[in-house]
């Protein structure tokens, strides 16, 4: 830890840095909270195993802070490997809770609940309306493909997901505009407090897509962490839908959504399968990876209960 305060010093041109703590973080980054010069920060670094360009997370989040979407602000990033090791972003701290067990259960959450699905709703708005034309080469794959290429290359058989594959060809609406994607916006990666959505964080999935992908996501049955309700287990459709259009969204269709909801369904699967291969191949050892691969069969099981529309 004393080297990592010493080269954050360097890179911020910093007098001190103190309180250095190493934070429960994702699959794709480690994550730690320090202050600079009496500043709290936020730093993420890129873990071992994982290749995506960490500049495009960067841009992202600089487009949407324009967008007026609520994002911390990007203090410094670099690709080069050389001062900390991997890709890195430090961004400003912003106070609040990302557990969704939490958020979903505790008192002090009690007021916020009831408002989030709105909040989402027209956090997601602005950011597809930000201004794409000044992002340079951004991730564009097609989502469907994307996902049959990912598991054909694991060499794992899932007939579940081969039915749900079946059903996503024959069911496909038809594209919309590409905008700005989050591509992870749920529960667990946004920061709320005792008034509500206070930031969208994690945003090393953004790419350019239909905008009604990150509404699909955010209803998945996995992000309702054991909640009824369909959006993140906070809200209902309506209130995310109305919420959206209200500001300034395209109109939105349900069915395209649930197709969404499918297809997240699909892709949680079979990221819960690569996260797992990460960990057994030794490109990056980690219990957390290695517990997520049991997660396979849960999301099989919620892929029948979309496809019958009962979830």
């Amino acid at each position: 830890m004393e080297d990592l305060a010493e080269a954050l010093r360097d890179i911020l041109g910093a007098t001190s840095i103190s309180s250095l703590v190493r934070l429960s973080g994702g699959a794709s980054r480690e994550t730690y909270r320090f202050e600079a010069d009496g500043r709290s920060l936020i730093l993420q670094r890129q873990r071992g195993g994982y290749e995506r360009d960490m500049a495009i997370e960067t841009r992202a989040l600089r487009a949407a802070s324009a967008g007026r979407v609520p994002v911390p602000e990007v203090i410094t990033a670099s690709t080069d490997a050389s001062a900390l090791g991997a890709s890195f972003t430090v961004l400003t701290a912003v106070d609040g809770e990302t557990i969704a067990r939490k958020i979903l259960r505790d008192e002090q959450f009690a007021q916020a609940r009831p408002l989030l699905a709105g909040q989402f709703g027209a956090a997601a708005a602005r950011l597809h309306a930000v201004d794409v034309s000044g992002l340079g080469d951004f991730p564009t794959d097609d989502p469907l493909q994307a996902l049959r290429t990912t598991l054909d290359e694991t060499g794992e058989p899932h007939p579940a997901f081969e039915l749900a594959f079946r059903w996503l060809h024959q069911h496909r609406p038809a594209p919309r505009a590409h905008v700005l994607v989050h591509g992870d916006f749920r529960l667990g990666n946004v920061i709320v407090g005792p008034d509500g959505l206070r930031a969208v964080i994690d945003w090393e999935l953004a790419h350019l897509g239909d905008p009604m992908e990150d509404l699909g996501w955010l209803c998945v049955k996995a992000w309702r962490f054991g909640g009824t309700l369909p959006v993140g287990g906070v809200g209902t459709y309506a209130q995310l839908f109305e919420a959206y259009e209200a500001a300034g969204g395209c109109t939105v269709d349900p069915a395209e959504v649930h197709w969404w909801e499918v297809l997240g369904t699909l892709k949680w699967g079979i990221i819960c399968i690569t996260q797992a291969l990460a960990h057994t191949s030794g490109a990056s050892r980690s219990h957390e990876l290695a517990a997520i691969g049991r997660r396979v069969c849960e999301n099989e099981h919620d892929l029948f209960l979309a496809l019958e529309g009962r979830w």
